[in-house]
């Protein structure tokens, strides 16, 4: 805990904007929201900075923003004295993007960047082609991605079009933590330097997907599938139906009543594709033109959700594990048709995504890697294997997936042009996606996993997450569901214990501060806080053999009752 009173008094002793000192000193009559504005600074968590819209120093505004650009400026003219540097800027949909991304901007000139400032909203993952299209050294996107309205975020990227990691990460925290007085942000424009930019990028960009493609025979007679695609009023509308167009997809209906920019979501709770209630008018949709796929990307267009039809004709949605596994099973087996492996391929997915991934993987002789939640870990061990190893195919289970390597992020506009040419193939064989994913279960083994998030906001819920881990640290499970717990991994101190022996082993992997119990069964369950949001989260798997398609339904059923007690012995209630 700092002094929060004399942070906010430091703040209006500044050189801020006179109605910026007018919203700290009413805060200085209310304790409470004080504290909460003024506690501590914003941190780059596993999506950079991310936080509430608002006054103070905990809080997504002018000031942050131009402090951490100033950070960022200040360590990148360290790494690289004496060049020209350069820097790509991008916004979202959300409230106040535009305004914070033209301030990155004018943080980044006046310090002698020449800035690449996109013209009107685009995807996240333009941003980081872009990066590395214009041999940039960084850029950043104005994004809080699916987070409620009320908060904003920022990205930021490194020449390789990855988010920053470490050392980058701290020390551009250190650089950020050296500015010590908001006077020392260099605020002012040079106009000079800066140069918009828009549908040139967009051009190349989607060309470079359009490469991608593995069946384009399949979509010349299956390219008029119906499909519902909703942006939930973020970026995705600016190129994802082009992209499917581009592709060959001629039924495409972009939903109406979502398509417009909106940094409100009015027509949503959360502008999550996680979320079913995110997808239901797309739904309604979908029932209405009986449509074959549904197709959702969260506001910076770097998740895709998706629904499809089951065999008695109900939409279902799928999870980001099960779509992943479908992208990468449909991947991995026409590189196999088309007699593409060299024998050095490899995908790559997080700790906590399911291990179907590994065993389809596995089949196809291509190496599956793990790395730890947020895909600037994959995208670090894409440029790690570099010249020794030819990525395919990556994705986490909180809806991120990328395909190639000329985008180093997750990619919603790539993966939905990539599920829709997996539905198209699939309907050559007279196949749905729901056949389809029924036939990796029967061949791979049918997993199934669940994810329960607890949300603890502000300093209170911070230390309700921080005294959640610690128990489970002292005192962890010893069985899930009757099937005893073998190993415990704590990747925060670099150990797994193994419990029968009590032997410790060491994991090579980087600090995290994240859980994993594995059972007798084959279970796995993960415990971590969020990096992005106030929220504690658990990642609960299990699996067993799925011998006909007749014996799904059963099967299913008895996977979410083993997962409920899973959960029930979790004791969170």
């Amino acid at each position: 805990m700092r002094d929060v009173r004399a942070e906010a008094l430091s703040w209006i002793n500044s050189n801020i904007d006179q109605g910026a000192k007018d919203e700290i000193t009413k805060l200085l009559d209310d304790t409470e929201a004080l504290t909460e504005a003024f506690y501590k600074d914003l941190e780059f968590g596993t999506g950079g900075l991310r936080g509430i819209m608002g006054i103070g120093s905990n809080r997504i505004n002018k000031y942050t923003i131009g402090k951490s650009t100033q950070g960022l400026a200040n360590y990148i003219n360290k790494v690289y004295p004496n060049e020209q540097l350069k820097a790509v800027v991008a916004y979202d949909s959300r409230n106040n993007s535009q305004f914070f991304a033209q301030t990155t901007a004018d943080v980044f000139s006046a310090n002698g960047f020449k800035v690449f400032l996109f013209d009107a909203l685009r995807p996240t993952p333009e941003l980081s082609f872009a990066i590395k299209h214009l041999g940039c050294h960084t850029g950043v996107v104005i994004t809080a991605s699916h987070n409620p309205k009320e908060y904003n975020g920022y990205k930021a990227y490194w020449n390789d079009g990855a988010q920053l990691l470490t050392p980058h990460d701290k020390n551009v925290i250190n650089e950020v933590k050296a500015i010590t007085n908001l006077d020392q942000i260099k605020f002012e424009r040079n106009e000079a330097f800066i140069e918009l930019i828009g549908t040139d990028i967009d051009q190349l960009y989607l060309e470079k997907i359009k490469s991608l493609s593995l069946s384009p025979e399949s979509i010349k007679k299956k390219g008029d599938i119906k499909i519902v695609y909703t942006p939930i009023h973020g970026t995705g509308y600016k190129l994802v139906p082009k992209c499917l167009n581009i592709f060959g997809f001629t039924n495409v209906h972009v939903l109406e009543s979502q398509s417009e920019p909106n940094g409100n979501f009015p027509t949503v709770i959360y502008p999550n594709p996680e979320e079913k209630e995110a997808l239901s008018l797309a739904l309604k949709k979908a029932e209405e033109i009986n449509a074959d796929l549904v197709l959702a990307t969260d506001p910076d267009a770097d998740r895709v959700g998706i629904a499809i039809k089951d065999n008695k004709g109900k939409y279902i949605l799928l999870n980001g594990n099960q779509t992943g596994s479908l992208m990468v099973y449909y991947t991995l087996q026409r590189w196999k048709q088309l007699q593409k492996y060299r024998g050095n391929e490899c995908v790559i997915k997080t700790i906590v995504t399911t291990g179907l991934i590994y065993d389809i993987a596995e089949h196809y002789g291509v190496k599956c890697y793990n790395t730890l939640t947020g895909f600037k870990y994959i995208a670090a061990l894409i440029k790690e294997l570099e010249g020794k190893e030819k990525f395919i195919i990556g994705g986490e289970e909180s809806y991120g997936y990328m395909v190639g390597d000329f985008v180093r992020d997750k990619d919603a506009v790539s993966s939905c042009a990539m599920i829709a040419e997996m539905c198209a193939h699939a309907a050559t064989h007279d196949q749905s996606l729901y056949d389809l994913m029924i036939e990796m279960y029967i061949k791979f083994g049918f997993y199934k996993e669940k994810l329960i998030s607890i949300t603890k906001k502000g300093i209170k819920g911070e230390s309700e997450i921080a005294n959640m881990m610690t128990g489970f640290r002292d005192n962890p499970p010893k069985s899930f569901a009757e099937s005893k717990v073998e190993k415990v991994t704590d990747y925060q101190s670099g150990k797994a214990l193994m419990v029968e022996t009590n032997e410790l082993l060491d994991i090579d992997f980087p600090v995290s501060n994240v859980l994993q119990f594995y059972t007798e069964d084959g279970y796995k369950i993960s415990v971590r806080p969020s990096g992005t949001e106030p929220k504690i989260k658990f990642y609960l798997s299990a699996n067993t053999l799925l011998n006909s398609v007749e014996e799904y339904d059963t099967t299913s059923d008895n996977l979410d009752r083993l997962l409920l007690k899973i959960e029930a012995d979790l004791n969170l209630s």
